[in-house]
């Protein structure tokens, strides 16, 4: 059995930790050299490079339907900061640098999140859908992903989207960021708005991009292993010429495995050990 952190013994000085925690964090980036995207203008780049969408609110979660309904307030929330911000040559994008004061506008609301495999409510809750979002953009793009985060576990199934499994971008303030380096001469650019069911985001340039970059999943499979169900797969990435249609170089970008809290339809269980292989 892993040995228990302090917070966990003793759950009163969990806020105190987080403090520290969060102090730290922001403290490390504003020392560590980089220069950080900031930069948000009132107009859009004219090249868009990839787009998506994204279903807010899951009916499927088993849980009461108003912390859905909250989620997509704190989405919005998060959006006022994020949209039109610019990332130039050599600037990094961080989540929680752009994300941390989107309160001032409104008050987050409670939301669903999975803390020490547990699903329960926090203010701001809901927040990794839209980094998830923007991780998806930012890898059908040359952006450099720096800092990225996989869910361990799920604990409802997700609505059907073109996002594969696995290719998400958990985040918890102090603990979890998404940060993407530009390395090219190219400005880009983060677009997000709303209707009344999705989420959009798209990720714009001063440039076109000669490419495009097409990812794909293969060799899907679940699996238990000391009574957990397993889900596992293969993220590759495809960079095609547009001109040409010629694969310039195909790569192997992920392999999550994750635990389900929930038994989906249809599937073949591979029993035994030794599964991860």
């Amino acid at each position: 059995m892993p040995r228990k952190r302090l917070t966990q013994v003793f759950p009163f000085l969990l806020p105190l930790r987080k403090k520290q925690k969060v102090a730290c964090f922001y403290l490390a980036m504003r020392f560590d050299g980089r220069t950080y995207a900031q930069k948000k203008v009132d107009y859009t780049l004219p090249y868009q490079i990839v787009a998506t969408s994204s279903l807010m609110v899951n009916e499927n979660s088993g849980q009461d339907i108003q912390f859905q309904y909250n989620k997509v307030h704190n989405l919005k929330l998060a959006a006022k900061t994020l949209d039109r911000i610019l990332i130039k040559p050599g600037e990094v994008f961080s989540f929680w640098l752009l994300v941390k004061e989107a309160d001032r506008f409104q008050e987050y609301q409670e939301a669903l999140v999975l803390q020490d495999d547990k699903l329960t409510t926090v203010k701001g809750g809901g927040l990794c859908q839209i980094s998830t979002v923007l991780y998806w953009l930012f890898l059908q793009s040359p952006l450099t992903v720096i800092e990225r985060h996989g869910h361990k576990a799920e604990s409802f199934p997700i609505p059907p989207s073109e996002i594969p499994d696995g290719v998400e971008a958990t985040i918890h303030e102090g603990w979890q960021d998404l940060k993407v380096k530009n390395e090219t001469d190219t400005t880009y650019q983060i677009q997000i708005w709303f209707d009344d069911s999705y989420l959009y985001g798209s990720l714009l340039a001063n440039h076109e991009s000669p490419y495009r970059y097409e990812i794909y999943e293969q060799d899907r499979s679940f699996f238990r292993e000391n009574g957990i169900l397993y889900r596992k797969n293969k993220i590759y990435r495809k960079t095609v010429q547009k001109k040409t249609g010629t694969v310039v170089d195909t790569i192997l970008l992920l392999e999550p495995v994750c635990a389900l809290k929930y038994q989906p339809q249809g599937i073949t269980i591979q029993e035994g050990e030794h599964c991860f292989g």
